[in-house]
Protein backbone atom coordinates (compact mmCIF):
# COMPACT_ATOMS: atom_id res chain seq x y z
CA UNK A 1 0.00 0.00 0.00
CA UNK A 2 2.87 2.56 0.99
CA UNK A 3 4.58 1.95 -2.25
CA UNK A 4 1.36 2.28 -4.13
CA UNK A 5 1.12 5.46 -2.27
CA UNK A 6 5.00 6.62 -3.47
CA UNK A 7 3.67 5.52 -7.27
CA UNK A 8 0.95 7.88 -7.41
CA UNK A 9 2.45 10.71 -5.90
CA UNK A 10 5.66 10.36 -8.31
CA UNK A 11 2.84 9.92 -11.44
CA UNK A 12 0.80 12.87 -9.97
CA UNK A 13 4.20 15.00 -10.12
CA UNK A 14 4.95 13.97 -13.71
CA UNK A 15 1.64 14.41 -14.98
CA UNK A 16 1.54 18.26 -13.28
CA UNK A 17 4.89 18.56 -14.73
CA UNK A 18 3.99 17.46 -18.26
CA UNK A 19 3.11 19.93 -19.90
CA UNK A 20 6.36 22.21 -18.81
CA UNK A 21 8.05 19.53 -19.53
CA UNK A 22 6.78 19.35 -22.83
CA UNK A 23 7.48 23.20 -23.94
CA UNK A 24 10.70 23.04 -22.62
CA UNK A 25 11.13 19.95 -25.07
CA UNK A 26 9.87 21.85 -28.08
CA UNK A 27 12.09 24.30 -27.82
CA UNK A 28 15.81 22.47 -26.50
CA UNK A 29 14.96 19.51 -29.34
CA UNK A 30 15.22 16.83 -26.69
CA UNK A 31 13.85 15.04 -23.87
CA UNK A 32 14.82 14.75 -20.04
CA UNK A 33 14.95 11.48 -18.93
CA UNK A 34 16.03 9.82 -15.04
CA UNK A 35 19.32 11.80 -15.52
CA UNK A 36 20.42 11.88 -11.48
CA UNK A 37 22.05 8.62 -10.13
CA UNK A 38 19.47 8.97 -6.87
CA UNK A 39 16.58 9.17 -9.76
CA UNK A 40 17.84 5.91 -11.52
CA UNK A 41 18.41 4.24 -8.16
CA UNK A 42 15.25 5.11 -6.85
CA UNK A 43 13.23 3.84 -9.95
CA UNK A 44 15.30 0.60 -10.08
CA UNK A 45 14.17 -0.01 -6.29
CA UNK A 46 10.76 0.39 -7.27
CA UNK A 47 10.54 -1.83 -9.66
CA UNK A 48 12.89 -4.92 -7.90
CA UNK A 49 10.96 -4.60 -4.40
CA UNK A 50 7.82 -5.91 -5.73
CA UNK A 51 9.59 -8.95 -7.50
CA UNK A 52 11.47 -9.89 -4.51
CA UNK A 53 8.57 -9.96 -2.37
CA UNK A 54 6.74 -12.32 -5.02
CA UNK A 55 9.47 -14.52 -6.15
CA UNK A 56 11.68 -14.85 -2.53
CA UNK A 57 9.42 -14.75 0.43
CA UNK A 58 8.37 -17.80 1.39
CA UNK A 59 4.52 -18.91 1.10
CA UNK A 60 2.98 -19.08 4.77
CA UNK A 61 0.48 -21.54 5.41
CA UNK A 62 -2.36 -21.01 8.26
CA UNK A 63 -1.33 -23.68 11.25
CA UNK A 64 -2.39 -24.27 14.33
CA UNK A 65 -1.32 -20.63 15.46
CA UNK A 66 -4.35 -19.04 14.49
CA UNK A 67 -6.79 -21.49 15.92
CA UNK A 68 -4.65 -20.87 19.70
CA UNK A 69 -5.09 -16.98 19.23
CA UNK A 70 -8.93 -16.85 17.99
CA UNK A 71 -10.17 -19.80 19.67
CA UNK A 72 -12.96 -21.72 17.78
CA UNK A 73 -16.79 -21.81 18.60
CA UNK A 74 -19.34 -23.68 17.62
CA UNK A 75 -21.38 -23.75 14.69
CA UNK A 76 -20.23 -20.46 13.58
CA UNK A 77 -18.20 -17.48 15.16
CA UNK A 78 -19.75 -14.00 14.52
CA UNK A 79 -16.30 -12.13 15.75
CA UNK A 80 -14.26 -13.41 12.52
CA UNK A 81 -11.62 -10.47 12.65
CA UNK A 82 -13.56 -7.59 12.85
CA UNK A 83 -15.05 -7.84 9.73
CA UNK A 84 -19.18 -7.72 9.81
CA UNK A 85 -19.25 -9.51 6.64
CA UNK A 86 -16.89 -12.13 7.42
CA UNK A 87 -18.52 -15.26 9.61
CA UNK A 88 -15.23 -17.56 10.24
CA UNK A 89 -16.06 -21.16 10.64
CA UNK A 90 -14.83 -23.92 13.03
CA UNK A 91 -15.57 -27.60 13.26
CA UNK A 92 -18.80 -28.23 11.27
CA UNK A 93 -18.67 -26.39 7.76
CA UNK A 94 -22.41 -24.81 7.19
CA UNK A 95 -23.43 -24.26 3.53
CA UNK A 96 -27.10 -23.04 4.86
CA UNK A 97 -26.30 -19.41 4.64
CA UNK A 98 -26.64 -20.07 0.44
CA UNK A 99 -30.18 -21.63 0.64
CA UNK A 100 -33.47 -20.80 2.24
CA UNK A 101 -34.32 -23.72 4.67
CA UNK A 102 -36.03 -26.20 2.43
CA UNK A 103 -33.74 -26.07 -0.07
CA UNK A 104 -30.81 -26.87 2.36
CA UNK A 105 -32.94 -29.43 3.62
CA UNK A 106 -33.08 -30.96 0.10
CA UNK A 107 -29.48 -30.57 -0.53
CA UNK A 108 -28.55 -32.30 2.50
CA UNK A 109 -30.79 -35.01 2.39
CA UNK A 110 -29.36 -35.76 -1.33
CA UNK A 111 -25.94 -35.93 -0.27
CA UNK A 112 -27.16 -38.56 2.29
CA UNK A 113 -28.34 -40.66 0.06
CA UNK A 114 -24.41 -40.69 -0.87
CA UNK A 115 -22.76 -42.08 2.31
CA UNK A 116 -25.96 -43.33 4.68
CA UNK A 117 -25.15 -46.91 3.14
CA UNK A 118 -21.46 -46.48 3.54
CA UNK A 119 -19.72 -48.67 6.61
CA UNK A 120 -17.14 -46.45 6.04
CA UNK A 121 -16.28 -42.78 5.04
CA UNK A 122 -13.31 -42.44 2.99
CA UNK A 123 -12.64 -38.84 3.34
CA UNK A 124 -10.73 -37.15 0.32
CA UNK A 125 -9.89 -33.58 -0.58
CA UNK A 126 -12.29 -33.36 -2.72
CA UNK A 127 -15.44 -34.25 -0.27
CA UNK A 128 -14.01 -33.42 3.33
CA UNK A 129 -16.36 -30.32 3.33
CA UNK A 130 -19.41 -31.96 2.20
CA UNK A 131 -18.32 -35.47 4.69
CA UNK A 132 -17.70 -33.01 7.58
CA UNK A 133 -21.19 -30.84 7.02
CA UNK A 134 -22.95 -34.36 7.16
CA UNK A 135 -21.36 -36.09 10.39
CA UNK A 136 -22.41 -32.61 11.94
CA UNK A 137 -25.65 -31.96 10.99
CA UNK A 138 -26.60 -36.06 11.23
CA UNK A 139 -24.20 -37.31 14.15
CA UNK A 140 -26.59 -40.45 15.11
CA UNK A 141 -26.80 -41.32 11.32
CA UNK A 142 -22.68 -42.01 11.48
CA UNK A 143 -22.17 -43.25 14.94
CA UNK A 144 -20.27 -46.90 14.70
CA UNK A 145 -19.59 -46.41 10.98
CA UNK A 146 -15.73 -46.13 10.19
CA UNK A 147 -13.88 -42.78 9.11
CA UNK A 148 -10.32 -42.53 7.73
CA UNK A 149 -8.93 -38.63 6.59
CA UNK A 150 -5.89 -36.60 7.02
CA UNK A 151 -5.33 -33.37 8.73
CA UNK A 152 -3.28 -31.71 11.33
CA UNK A 153 -3.26 -31.60 14.85
CA UNK A 154 -4.38 -29.09 17.02
CA UNK A 155 -4.31 -29.98 21.01
CA UNK A 156 -5.69 -27.99 23.82
CA UNK A 157 -6.03 -28.26 27.51
CA UNK A 158 -8.89 -27.37 29.58
CA UNK A 159 -9.71 -27.82 33.33
CA UNK A 160 -6.64 -30.85 32.98
CA UNK A 161 -8.20 -32.45 30.64
CA UNK A 162 -6.40 -32.47 27.15
CA UNK A 163 -8.16 -33.11 23.67
CA UNK A 164 -7.26 -33.49 20.41
CA UNK A 165 -8.59 -32.59 16.89
CA UNK A 166 -7.86 -33.46 13.64
CA UNK A 167 -8.28 -30.32 11.22
CA UNK A 168 -8.42 -28.98 7.67
CA UNK A 169 -8.20 -25.40 6.55
CA UNK A 170 -11.44 -24.89 4.22
CA UNK A 171 -13.12 -22.76 2.18
CA UNK A 172 -16.48 -22.80 1.22
CA UNK A 173 -17.54 -20.11 -1.37
CA UNK A 174 -14.77 -17.77 -0.33
CA UNK A 175 -12.45 -16.20 2.34
CA UNK A 176 -15.09 -14.27 4.44
CA UNK A 177 -16.85 -17.93 4.99
CA UNK A 178 -13.87 -19.52 5.39
CA UNK A 179 -12.18 -21.54 8.58
CA UNK A 180 -11.13 -25.13 10.34
CA UNK A 181 -13.00 -28.59 10.00
CA UNK A 182 -12.48 -31.48 11.87
CA UNK A 183 -13.24 -33.67 14.63
CA UNK A 184 -12.07 -34.52 17.90
CA UNK A 185 -9.82 -37.42 18.45
CA UNK A 186 -9.03 -39.84 21.06
CA UNK A 187 -6.21 -41.12 20.08
CA UNK A 188 -4.30 -44.20 21.38
CA UNK A 189 -2.81 -43.70 25.06
CA UNK A 190 0.50 -44.46 24.02
CA UNK A 191 0.65 -41.95 21.38
CA UNK A 192 2.58 -38.83 21.52
CA UNK A 193 1.41 -36.15 18.86
CA UNK A 194 2.29 -32.16 18.16
CA UNK A 195 0.55 -29.34 17.17
CA UNK A 196 0.65 -28.93 13.10
CA UNK A 197 1.59 -32.42 12.92
CA UNK A 198 0.11 -34.53 10.25
CA UNK A 199 -2.04 -37.48 10.48
CA UNK A 200 -3.42 -40.17 8.98
CA UNK A 201 -6.07 -41.58 10.89
CA UNK A 202 -8.68 -44.71 10.92
CA UNK A 203 -11.13 -45.01 13.65
CA UNK A 204 -14.82 -45.51 14.49
CA UNK A 205 -16.93 -42.61 14.93
CA UNK A 206 -18.45 -41.88 18.27
CA UNK A 207 -20.19 -39.29 20.38
CA UNK A 208 -18.52 -37.41 23.14
CA UNK A 209 -18.94 -34.75 25.73
CA UNK A 210 -16.73 -31.95 25.05
CA UNK A 211 -16.57 -29.77 28.18
CA UNK A 212 -15.73 -26.25 26.80
CA UNK A 213 -19.14 -26.21 24.72
CA UNK A 214 -20.88 -28.48 27.32
CA UNK A 215 -22.65 -30.52 24.83
CA UNK A 216 -21.56 -33.83 22.56
CA UNK A 217 -20.13 -33.77 19.45
CA UNK A 218 -19.10 -35.87 16.67
CA UNK A 219 -15.75 -37.83 18.01
CA UNK A 220 -13.29 -40.44 15.97
CA UNK A 221 -12.16 -43.09 18.31
CA UNK A 222 -8.99 -44.01 16.58
CA UNK A 223 -7.62 -47.14 16.21
CA UNK A 224 -4.81 -46.54 13.98
CA UNK A 225 -2.46 -43.32 13.13
CA UNK A 226 0.24 -42.73 11.31
CA UNK A 227 2.65 -39.76 10.41
CA UNK A 228 2.18 -38.20 6.74
CA UNK A 229 3.91 -35.64 5.16
CA UNK A 230 1.58 -32.22 4.63
CA UNK A 231 -0.52 -32.36 1.18
CA UNK A 232 1.05 -29.78 -1.75
CA UNK A 233 -2.43 -28.06 -1.11
CA UNK A 234 -3.14 -28.00 2.65
CA UNK A 235 -6.76 -26.92 2.04
CA UNK A 236 -9.95 -27.99 1.00
CA UNK A 237 -12.61 -26.49 -0.73
CA UNK A 238 -16.26 -27.13 -0.99
CA UNK A 239 -17.76 -28.71 -4.42
CA UNK A 240 -21.86 -27.84 -5.60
Amino acid sequence: MGLSILLALVQLKIWADGDKHKQHDHHDGHEHGLQKPYQRAIAYVLLVVPLVVGLLFPTITLDTTIVEAKGFSFPISKESVGDPEMNTQYLKPDTSIYYNKSDYNEQMTKLMKKYETDQKLEITDENYLEVMELIYNYPNSFVGKKISFNGFVYETAKDNQTYDFLFRFGIIHCVADSGVFGLMTKLPANMTVKNNEWLHVEGTITLDFFEPFDRQIPSVDVTSAQTVSAPKNQYVYRAF
